[in-house]
């Protein structure tokens, strides 16, 4: 028989019921993940990278063009033929039969051919040529069989000898699929290893495993059924499987170490599961909401595809919370004592003793705060050093491995036609009928002249004879800060000076002028994601710690964890340290919206370790009111979990690297890099310090402050479970 404690919150009662129907527990989640996978993969959402800038250059250029030639509007796909014998007209039927039969192929509304009169898609040697596709869909819905398809309408050149590669759009069918089922694999191997070696039973270490696997499973399950209505980004479920294999698992281990020193104290499995539930689980609850709401915070951004992104990994973050609290307490209620038996060593108190090494350490910080203040700070500075040469960009298919058949042309177009020819821009001058000839020669002449324009196609109008319609061709490749310029110049200064006082106006659109716009407005609202996610921060642990002087603190800090981070991502990515080894083949500009996303998911998990942190450190003063011992004594308790957790979300973090999205290997690094720094630097070494130096004064509020903020007990029950008599 075990004692009962009585139930003096919620969470209590949900834990220790948990902990007393474990089966039905158990038995619950698991029809929720039969059920909800199974409707997702019957159902088979997909996801898209669509994004509307309404109102700037390229969106409204685009809705001309859908307007007036539907057939330029749509989405495209290039098919790029290489004779290594000689001139590509020496085949002429052959490229003829390759066009006839793309031009067949469903949802394939328009194919232009390299070997037509006046065609601008055949290089000067005549060796390389290219096909537009023109799509009625995105190529994202064309289908996981559609490459198989292309290869069969193109087969007639290959066996002529001619090489034929897919690039543009069609990228996003023939890019091999490595499936993040085999990151989330790795990570989770990892992870176990991580866990075995700090808690040193096998069963303790599998728990937190499963728990956060079947709920990060439920989570992207809901994220596929609700991305039936919802058009999310490519990387929205790697992104949340992420970060919900990160927070479940850190939520799990919290409550794991917590609940085997109660077991160590001698209080019963059942009473035990209450009250991690309801002590740390309070905590969780807290850093899980901010995560949440930070990761929403991106629809601050007034930007729908960022804002998604956001909302993507909420339903990950949700469901790893609700199973912490639900789902971990009945599996360690179901192990109860058990839980070390297959251990392989003799489990290890919470720390916090004199003779701890984690004292040691805390009483070293104390001995000389200024000291480990100093050097933390310097450290993250020189971490930092590479932020100050970040480029924003879009990564395109140069950055892709020779194996990919969109790189190789890539490639080839840049042999063929210059490295411009990968990003061209479409002009588009509207505002009158039948526009002049000469106004058409006078707008190429203009453009052609301009700085780091390549070349200018004539100016065609559209059927209805309302639109004139060139292309540009940049001199510089389209990741480069030159094409960003010359897009900037053109619609800026060149094209309306061209048309001053007359009825026309011009627009630059297309996928690269698409892309550039979408860039430059990231750009632009990146700082106001960063005063959302700062004010957060700030009223956070403001609210939950009635001080003004922490909610200061974390403030400061996450602009400094942060920086560091992205200092280690442009050293990687634009600088290329170590970059071939993640499969990266040149130096790449940072993806423009991954410094905002960085943010608001460092700063959430940021949060996790402070709520930690700081709710022991506050406990503690609370009953002595001695400064030095509560965060002596709390950096000592927390100190060892909180670096396994950090090492088992960089662990899982890492194992992302092998996915072929660029944006999520620049996600990986960053936040990998940012936990690391974030879990050592900041929250072992700079909290502490700092907490020191100021003393009793980091609890100050103000009083009129104390009544008007709410009151949000984080550190929930005190009173230990009774021990089994």
């Amino acid at each position: 028989m075990h004692d009962t404690v009585p139930s003096t919150s919620w969470l209590h009662r949900l834990g220790a019921a948990s902990g007393r129907h474990p089966v039905r527990v158990l038995a619950v989640w698991l029809i929720a993940l039969i059920a909800v996978f199974s409707a997702s993969r019957l159902l088979k959402a997909t996801y898209g990278d669509s994004v509307s800038l309404s109102g700037t250059q390229a969106s409204t250029g685009a809705a001309l063009l859908v307007a007036h030639d539907p057939a330029l509007a749509g989405s495209t796909g290039l098919v790029v033929l290489h004779s290594r014998a000689g001139r590509l007209s020496q085949d002429r039927h052959v490229v003829d039969e390759v066009v006839a039969n793309l031009a067949g192929l469903a949802h394939v509304v328009h194919v232009s051919n390299p070997l037509a009169a006046n065609s601008t898609t055949l290089s000067p040697s005549g060796t390389i040529g290219y096909a537009v596709l023109n799509f009625d869909v995105t190529p994202k819905l064309l289908g996981p069989t559609y490459p198989g398809v292309l290869y069969r309408a193109s087969a007639p050149a290959t066996r002529a000898g001619i090489q034929v590669e897919f690039g543009g759009g069609l990228d996003q069918v023939t890019r091999p699929k490595v499936t993040d089922l085999r990151s989330e694999l790795v990570g989770l191997v990892v992870a176990f290893v991580v866990l075995v070696l700090t808690f040193g039973s096998v069963l303790a270490s599998v728990l937190p495993l499963l728990s956060a696997l079947i709920s990060v499973l439920i989570g992207l399950s809901v994220l596929g059924l609700v991305a039936l209505t919802i058009t999310f980004g490519t990387a929205s479920p790697t992104l949340a499987a992420m970060i919900g294999l990160g927070v479940g698992i850190d939520y799990a281990v919290f409550l794991t170490t917590r609940f085997r020193q109660l077991l160590m104290d001698g209080a019963d499995p059942v009473d035990a599961a209450g009250f991690v539930t309801a002590s740390s689980g309070r905590a969780i609850l807290v850093a899980a909401s901010t995560v949440a709401v930070a990761m929403l915070g991106l629809y601050g951004s007034g930007m729908t595809f960022i804002g998604q992104l956001g909302l993507a990994a909420v339903f990950s973050i949700l469901t790893a919370a609700l199973g912490a609290i639900t789902l971990v307490p009945a599996g360690l209620a179901l192990a109860g004592r058990r839980i070390d038996r297959w251990s392989l060593r003799t489990p290890v108190a919470e720390s916090g003793s004199s003779s701890d090494g984690w004292h040691h350490y805390a009483a070293a910080i104390g001995r000389h705060p200024w000291r480990y203040l100093v050097l933390g700070v310097g450290a993250l500075a020189v971490i930092a050093i590479p932020v100050v040469s970040l480029q924003f960009g879009h990564v395109g298919d140069s950055a892709d491995p020779t194996s990919f058949t969109d790189r190789r042309a890539y490639d080839l177009i840049a042999r063929g036609f210059g490295p411009g020819a990968n990003g061209p821009l479409t002009v588009v001058v509207a505002g009158g009928l039948h526009a002049s000839s000469t106004l058409a020669n006078t707008l190429e002449r203009d453009l052609a002249a301009s700085a780091g324009v390549a070349r200018v196609s004539p100016f065609s109008p559209s059927p209805d004879g309302r639109l004139l319609v060139a292309t540009v061709v940049p001199a510089s490749d389209p990741q480069l800060a030159a094409t960003a310029t010359l897009f900037t110049r053109l619609y800026e200064t060149t094209l309306p000076r061209a048309l001053a006082g007359t009825p026309y106006r011009a627009y630059v659109t297309g996928p690269t002028a698409s892309q550039l716009q979408f860039d430059g407005v990231v750009r632009s609202r990146t700082p106001l994601i960063v005063g959302i996610v700062i004010v957060l921060a700030f009223l956070l642990i403001m609210t939950a710690f009635r001080s003004l002087v922490l909610a200061l603190e974390a403030a400061a800090l996450n602009l400094l964890s942060i920086g560091a981070a992205y200092g280690v991502v442009v050293a990687v990515f634009q600088w290329g340290w170590g970059r071939s080894l993640l499969g990266v083949s040149e130096n790449i500009p940072i993806e423009s919206y991954v410094p905002m996303m960085m943010f608001a998911i460092v700063f959430g998990l940021s949060m996790d370790y402070e709520v930690f942190l700081l709710s022991r450190v506050k406990e503690i003063w609370e009953t002595s009111h001695d400064n030095h011992e509560s965060v002596a004594r709390g950096l000592a308790s927390t100190g060892r979990v909180i670096s396994a957790a950090a090492l088992i979300m960089i662990s899982v973090f890492l194992s992302f690297v092998t996915s072929n999205l660029i944006v999520v290997k620049q996600l990986a690094i960053g936040l990998s890099a940012a936990v690391l720094i974030d879990a050592t630097v900041v929250r072992l070494l700079l909290v502490p310090s700092t907490m020191y130096l100021f003393g009793r004064r980091n609890w100050w509020l103000p009083g009129w402050l104390d009544r008007v903020l709410p009151h949000l007990d984080i550190e929930g029950e005190r009173a230990a479970p009774r021990s089994v008599e």
